[in-house]
């Protein structure tokens, strides 16, 4: 079979790489891919919102199976578009994406299915915005609307960095038509978890559970960023967490769609909070997590093109267990100075050709190759993943191959999974 893959970063190198080792994979396309993909995949160098080139490029070329990295594509409905050209694609079509595109439409959703959640109010001005925090208790988390690539979350701890956030989000315009309604919510406390899962609208499977590091510094500090690493699994979901989260999260999200008349195919990610009073939904998102996808994907067995056509053909019943490796994974993303602000490209990377060792894997987010030299092309460039039989083994193994890649103002934290461990990982 010929899969497309659709995007450009970590995670859709990720999707490659898995998709490759299935051995009912012929071909593998990217569009439009990046400079380490090209090196298991031919990419193509056509737009991902242009949904005329991509399916006529999918039909012309006899794919198989389309699948949707990142969420905009999803969002502006290329699932619709393929599926009028009976084209085969995984990924939630336009109405089911919203449970991501629109923060506002994911709250009311929560509220109307009775899924766990922070208690929240929806502004269109920032005036009322403004005045309402004015008389709330701090922190509080303010969320533009729409789609900001993982940016337009601001935890404000008094009422000046509530104003500034209101402001740049709603006057400033800093995230576009993103900012024009703004969710505010309670402030959640606990551990933060990533649950992602299958589901093909009847059954669903949750893979692995994550923790992510959004924060760009060490300690959890800093601004928000797209994420600066995660491992995989993670035992803060014990087995009575985990049936909470399916119980009262993943299956009523599939069924209030099932409810909409809306059938959701593909992925569901929750983000978690688990809080005193049990897990709360921090956030749903449509599509695989980055950098989430990089750690899980190694340690996942079952063929993953078998999974995401039974998603597809709507026989994921099938798979009622998945089959694991039984060790931990640890992603750990190298950024670019400046990360998540403005950051230069076009920076000389060396060493990948020094991590000789077939228990790390490097994906490539932000790269590009010319002759035998690489160099920075975005904000996240390389997402290091160890593995090995323990979490602090995988983390060992991780920052061992960190340590041997070079660029300068290279950024990346140095606690990817410590705050799981009772002692310091060493390098």
């Amino acid at each position: 079979m010929k899969v497309l893959v659709i995007g450009s970063g970590g995670r859709e190198h990720a999707l490659v790489w898995k998709l490759k080792k299935s051995k009912k994979v012929d071909k593998i396309f990217c569009i439009p891919g990046n400079s380490g993909i090209a090196q298991i995949a031919k990419c193509v160098n056509l737009k991902i919102d242009d949904f005329k080139s991509l399916t006529d490029f999918a039909s012309r070329n006899k794919i198989g199976l389309t699948v949707v990295g990142p969420e905009v594509p999803l969002a502006n409905g290329i699932v619709d578009e393929f599926q009028k050209r009976r084209l085969k694609i995984f990924g939630p079509n336009r109405k089911a994406a919203q449970i991501e595109s629109s923060k506002v439409f994911a709250k009311e959703f929560m509220r109307k299915y009775h899924i766990p959640t922070a208690a929240f109010r929806v502004f269109s001005t920032a005036a009322e915005a403004i005045g309402f925090c004015n008389s709330v208790e701090f922190p509080v988390v303010i969320k533009a609307d729409g789609l900001a690539a993982g940016k337009g979350v601001v935890v404000a701890r008094d009422i000046g960095q509530a104003t500034k956030a209101i402001e740049d989000m709603m006057l400033n315009k800093i995230f576009g038509k993103a900012g024009e309604r703004i969710v505010i919510e309670s402030f959640l406390k606990g551990q933060e978890v990533s649950m992602m899962a299958l589901t093909d609208g009847k059954s669903i499977v949750p893979l692995l559970p994550s923790q992510d590091h959004k924060q760009a510094y060490d300690g959890n500090r800093g601004p928000n960023t797209g994420g600066m690493g995660v491992y995989c699994p993670t035992t803060l979901l014990d087995e009575s967490l985990s049936e909470q989260v399916n119980d009262y999260i993943l299956n009523p999200i599939m069924h209030g769609f099932q409810q909409e008349g809306v059938t959701y195919k593909g992925v569901i990610y929750a983000g978690l909070m688990l809080t005193e009073s049990g897990p709360k939904v921090l956030e749903v998102n449509c599509r695989f997590g980055d950098p989430e996808t990089q750690a899980v994907l190694p340690l996942l067995k079952t063929d993953l093109l078998d999974l995401l056509m039974a998603v597809v053909n709507q026989k994921l019943s099938s798979f009622s267990r998945l089959d694991w490796r039984q060790e931990s994974s640890v992603c750990v993303i190298m950024a670019s100075k400046g990360y998540p602000g403005k950051y230069r490209t076009g920076v000389k990377i060396t060493g990948l050709n020094n991590v000789n060792d077939n228990m790390v894997q490097i994906f490539h987010s932000g790269t590009l190759q010319k002759g035998n030299q690489w160099f920075t092309n975005g904000g996240r460039v390389l997402g290091v993943v160890g593995i090995d039989k323990t979490l602090k083994q995988a983390m060992n193994r991780a920052y061992r191959a960190v340590h041997k890649i070079r660029f300068e103002g290279a950024m990346f934290r140095r606690d990817i999974g410590a705050s799981a461990l009772k002692t310091p990982v060493t390098s």
